[in-house]
């Protein structure tokens, strides 16, 4: 992934343990769980982003992922800027914005929407690497016969996730 040099970042809690909120001036650019796998170098240590508690599309962002939790928001509509990824990706990302709140699709119907049917490990890697989790619903995607597989923030929250939409 390929960030904009003016990212901000911030930190809220939330029932499934801490998350990392990232941003640029464009939008949203980043929702990872603290312990979730592909989290850019840019969170932690001397080169990380400036942590900026006050910005308003974070603040937007936390307190619809709040709402998230308690059950109170099916739909997130805080500005997002998913430039940082490959066209492939972004095809990708469009596509999990498509399933709906308490729906899950599979990695080969994802594959199908964006007209690359055979692509369909390449959509699972996509889907892996979306920085986006929860605002861009990947835990909402399945295997081909439904089972619960892959998810960057692990399966017990993609659980616990699906569980929340009553998609389980």
């Amino acid at each position: 992934m390929k960030f904009s040099p003016c990212v901000v970042q911030s930190r809220i809690e939330s029932p499934l343990g801490d998350i990392d909120l990232a941003a640029s001036d464009m939008g949203l650019v980043g929702v990872w769980f603290v312990d979730q796998h592909h989290r850019p170098a840019q969170l932690d240590g001397s080169k990380a982003w400036p942590c900026q508690d006050n910005h308003p599309v974070l603040l937007q962002a936390g307190l619809q992922l709040k709402e998230y939790f308690l059950a109170k928001r099916t739909h997130f509509d805080v500005p997002l800027d998913i430039n940082g990824g490959t066209i492939f990706q972004q095809s990708v990302w469009q596509a999990l914005l498509k399933i709906p709140h308490g729906k899950t699709i599979s990695y080969g119907d994802i594959s199908r929407q964006i007209g690359n049917p055979s692509a369909v490990r390449a959509v699972g890697s996509a889907v892996g690497r979306n920085p986006l989790s929860l605002i861009v619903p990947c835990h909402r995607v399945l295997g081909g016969d439904g089972s619960l597989t892959g998810y960057a923030g692990g399966l017990d929250r993609k659980t616990a996730l699906l569980t929340l939409e009553g998609a389980l």
